[in-house]
């Protein structure tokens, strides 16, 4: 292997970063992950850490799950691909197709499009959304909701409805009919209003007040994280995802279940959308489906919205839409063998019990460290800090301050996710109690450090 110097030079040289600018990679080179096992990292210098990112929400099995990597090298032995096209598919997706069923039938879930990715699931529900109300002789239902701060991806579509404008400004204009309400984020809304159940009553009378607005017929569907991520770990109140499913319904708008980060453990149930008692029209999958092992993803439709396709006799329903990629079978024998260990070891368990040590860990954190000004989580492994100057006047912090606690942090023993003025933690889902004490030791010297 190269050494540390000449690689982080190729890398400024030649490797452009996502979510990265380019200067800034070459001002400041990132850190070069070698080697990885169970929870931990090993950087190129050989400094090892727990992963307190869990890659990216994704690795929920940790980076040395046996199952997973032997189903990979065994279907690459027998069938390393093949096209799921118009009259061939392959026997791994099939088999896969019949368990993702069983697994997604407490959310009312049945049929499978499969894709390679999150931002390529969250594109076929809205095009499979608009496609459903042409079918039903609705061809004007072509608008989409979904909350700011909320976050969906990267692809033109996913980016339209994504609600935070660093993913939209230098792109725009995007794809046209796509509205925002505001989400139900406790720390700052529009409304100035501190209470949970309040707020998400306010923000439930401005999603009825921009479907008047729109009017009902032109709007196709709403998609929401059941648990913001990538936005800052916002957790609604109680009332708020029922309260979506009440009015897109009563409204005939599809609603679709951003799961990509909240699926399959993490938020402490195998479903983000379980915990809030809401079975929605769609749900968009990837990451932990193959423990980020192997690209892939699916889209879950309901019964209802599948019979409106299948019982097409006039051609509408043929679906113009996939990808080289679709129903890979090394991914789904990925996804296979992912979702057993899963359920083997009940990670969504282990996620509830890890998720409230690092929530009321970070609690204390807030009691030592002034410049946390807000902790978000208790619903398994996705918890944030937001870190101001003031907290008073709630004022983000500096940049260079934020870069400066992930640094010290990462020295102290922990790898931390940076998203604006928020520290995140989605660490693996196999995280021992010990583990989850060394990313909260190392937070609170980063932190001490600033």
């Amino acid at each position: 292997m190269k050494d540390s110097n000449f690689l982080k030079e190729m890398n400024a040289r030649h490797v452009w970063h996502p979510m990265a600018h380019p200067g800034d990679m070459r001002a400041h080179p990132p850190t070069i992950i070698t080697e990885a096992r169970g929870v931990r990292i090993t950087d190129i210098d050989g400094h090892e850490v727990v992963d307190g990112v869990g890659g990216l929400w994704c690795v929920n099995l940790g980076f040395s799950c046996e199952p997973v990597k032997q189903a990979i090298a065994a279907q690459l032995d027998r069938l390393p691909y093949y096209s799921a096209f118009r009259g061939t598919t392959n026997d791994v997706v099939i088999e896969l197709s019949t368990v993702l069923a069983d697994f997604f039938a407490p959310d009312g879930l049945s049929r499978a499009f499969f894709t390679s990715g999150g931002s390529d699931s969250v594109e076929t529900a809205l095009r499979l959304a608009r496609q459903y109300h042409k079918i039903r002789g609705e061809a004007g239902r072509v608008k989409f909701l979904s909350l700011k701060k909320g976050y969906h991806g990267t692809h033109f579509a996913a980016a339209s409805v994504n609600g935070n404008p660093l993913f939209r400004n230098a792109y725009e204009p995007l794809l046209p009919g796509c509205f925002h309400i505001p989400a139900p984020y406790t720390y700052r809304n529009p409304f100035n209003e501190e209470d949970p159940e309040r707020l998400a009553q306010l923000c439930l009378a401005a999603l009825e007040a921009e479907i008047e607005f729109q009017g009902a017929n032109t709007i196709a569907a709403m998609i929401v994280e059941p648990v913001l991520g990538a936005g800052g770990v916002i957790v609604p109140h109680e009332s708020f995802m029922p309260g979506v499913r009440e009015i897109t319904a009563r409204h005939g708008i599809l609603l679709i279940a951003d799961e990509v980060i909240t699926g399959f453990g993490r938020t402490g149930d195998w479903t983000g959308s379980r915990h809030w008692g809401v079975q929605p029209d769609m749900a968009t999958t990837a990451k932990a489906i193959t423990n980020a092992y192997f690209p892939f993803g699916a889209v879950m439709l309901s019964e209802a919205v599948a019979e409106v396709f299948e019982r097409d006799e006039t051609g509408a329903a043929l679906i113009g839409h996939g990808y080289t990629y679709s129903c890979h079978p090394v991914g789904a024998a990925a996804a296979l063998a992912s979702i057993a260990e899963m359920q083997r070891l009940e990670v969504h368990r282990n996620a509830a019990a890890r998720g409230r040590q690092l929530y009321e860990g970070f609690q204390r954190l807030k009691e030592r460290h002034e410049i946390i000004g807000d902790v978000r989580g208790g619903h398994g492994m996705m918890t944030a800090m937001e870190l101001v100057s003031d907290r008073a006047s709630k004022t983000p912090i500096a940049p260079e301050v934020i870069a400066r606690v992930h640094e010290a942090t990462y020295r102290a023993g922990a790898m931390v996710r940076m998203s604006g003025a928020n520290l995140i933690c989605s660490p693996p889902l196999i995280m021992t109690e010990d583990e989850a004490q060394v990313i909260l030791d190392a937070l609170d010297k980063g932190l001490a450090a600033a």
